[in-house]
């Protein structure tokens, strides 16, 4: 087994926005993160994923870059920067960035050069005379018309948001220097936005479908693959970086060509079918959350991929307890549970700001405490279908990219100890009674399962290396062994709402989240959400 540091490495995720704000202006920054980096240490992370930030206009929370070379004044300056890096390093955490290059902000220099008229700039991007039927992933068309001009540009997302021309040398190079401007200074790789989806191969008509019309022409193209294997030869390989890419709409073959060690494009990739195990066609309509669903994704990306990388949440995604456990009523067991899939699982494993405490869903009364952009715009999209502005609330308030985002509950304070200012986003009203200062005195915590959780794996071959395998169960119980050459271990997750009949196994109690020592105990039966690990 090839082991590179990040297959056994615990990565964590900053969003920064709303991490820690140091200043007062209710906007998480730099600083705030060095502040806390004993806090990660503590936990047993080895690598920190930072969220952008770049200089950026901030229509999109900072995945609309308006200069790759400079940090965003809300989050500090590039002096800031250096210190994270090297704060970081002297306490042997790795840093990695987000690296978007699927599109930039329209006040990026290049594109507001090529508004101006400036030949080789609008060659950076998409312009055409007519536009082509492609659906938006953040709703609509994807074609915004040019100011004083009878032209439009390309946007996959957001119209403040055009796509790069990745058919022209020069964005290439252009990309290439950005990479090794980072590199240079000690980061250990990328987290790549929306890589797959980076090179066109035609702009013509898409196949009529519900949603995302046009993806055949962009989605996994041969071009993507050529260019990712460059990206790695020419730049990746001198570093020997890290990249693990956001990739939309793959299975395991799919993700397979676009990490496979002889292909050299992508170290691992981020996987999306378990997240949709609670959705018909697109994740605003809503179905019934089944466990077996999840687990059948899990499985099938356990099975078809050599190594994954593991997540339950990020900043794009619901918190997970309310999403896969009981939020009001077994929140701390949920918490724990879900802890252990994420770290039992083969691959490696991410963990989200506030997962480690077990985070809920934002508590949002009104449309108006909604920020996100994508929810804004499925909004008005969904008001001009004359859908009731009751079931519209609904369904953005159980679905927003802003349930990850509410800021870092630090402690009980009005602030939550996350700012002394006005917060950018509503602080969830739990924060009085779910935060890192009282967790973290209950040594039955979720804080102190996850440092346990994370220690037990970091001492554990099969945990890091080991085959998986599944076991038959009772519907709604994932049980799997891990096995490596001189461990064996079974991992046992009730993931229902209510006790089941557990599978018949031996073995000695290694973790378990309801703080049983023995199965004797368990009298045959897991309690709802339990989880168990036994040699």
């Amino acid at each position: 087994m090839n082991k590179e540091w990040w297959r056994n490495a615990i990565i964590y995720q900053i969003y920064p926005r709303s991490y820690k704000d140091t200043d007062g202006d209710g906007i998480g920054d730099i600083p705030g993160i060095i502040e806390k980096l004993d806090y990660i240490k503590g936990l047993g992370v080895d690598c920190i994923w930072l969220s952008p930030v770049y200089a950026s206009p901030n229509f999109d929370n900072g995945y609309d870059i308006s200069d790759y070379k400079a940090i965003h004044p809300d989050f500090g300056t590039m002096e800031d920067f250096d210190r994270l890096v090297s704060e970081a390093k002297a306490r042997d955490i790795k840093i990695i960035m987000d690296l978007v290059i699927n599109h930039t902000s329209d006040e990026h220099e290049w594109f507001k050069k090529a508004l101006a008229g400036d030949k080789k700039y609008r060659d950076y991007y998409y312009f055409r005379e007519k536009r082509n039927n492609w659906g938006s992933f953040f709703g609509g068309r994807t074609w915004e018309k040019v100011p004083g001009e009878d032209m439009y540009y390309l946007h996959l997302f957001s119209k403040k948001q055009p796509d790069l021309n990745w058919k022209n040398p020069d964005v290439y190079n252009e990309i290439c220097d950005i990479m090794r401007f980072w590199l240079d200074k000690g980061i250990a790789g990328f987290r790549c936005d929306v890589i797959n989806v980076i090179y066109k191969n035609s702009l013509e008509n898409g196949k009529r479908r519900l949603v995302l019309t046009g993806l055949e022409h962009y989605l996994s193209t041969d071009g993507c693959h050529e260019i990712l294997k460059r990206l790695q030869k020419d730049v990746l390989s001198k570093y020997d970086a890290f990249t693990v890419g956001e990739t939309v709409m793959v299975d395991p073959d799919a993700a397979n060509l676009l990490m496979g060690e002889d292909r050299k494009e992508l170290n691992m990739v981020f996987g999306f079918e378990h997240m949709e195990c609670d959705q018909r066609g697109v994740k605003w309509f809503k179905r019934r959350y089944s466990p077996e669903r999840l687990i059948a994704a899990l499985d099938k990306w356990q099975t078809g991929c050599e190594w994954t990388a593991n997540y339950l949440e990020n900043h794009d995604q619901p918190r997970s307890v309310s999403r896969f456990g009981d939020a009001e009523n077994l929140r701390k067991e949920s918490a724990k549970m879900l802890c252990v899939l994420n770290l039992a699982l083969r691959g490696t494993p991410y963990i989200y700001q506030g997962e480690e405490i077990g985070m809920t869903n934002g508590d949002f009364d009104r449309m108006s405490e909604i920020e996100d952009i994508e929810s804004k715009n499925v909004a008005k999209i969904l008001k001009k279908f004359l859908v009731p502005r009751g079931a519209i609330k609904k369904m953005i308030k159980k679905t927003t990219r802003d349930n990850a985002r509410t800021p870092m509950q630090w402690d009980h304070s009005a602030g939550a100890g996350f700012t002394d200012g006005m917060p950018w986003l509503k602080i969830n009203g739990n924060h009085e009674w779910i935060n890192v200062e009282d967790d973290e005195k209950n040594e039955n915590g979720v804080i102190a399962f996850y440092k346990d959780m994370i220690a037990l794996r970091k001492q554990s071959d099969a945990l890091q290396f080991g085959d998986y395998s599944r076991l038959e169960a009772k519907k709604g119980i994932y049980a799997f062994v891990r096995k490596a050459e001189k461990e064996t271990l079974t991992v046992l997750i009730n993931m229902n709402g209510y006790s089941e009949k557990m599978p018949e196994i031996t073995g000695r109690v290694l973790i378990s989240n309801y703080d049983r020592e023995n199965l004797e105990e368990m009298k045959g039966l897991m309690k709802p959400y339990e989880a168990l690990i036994l040699k």
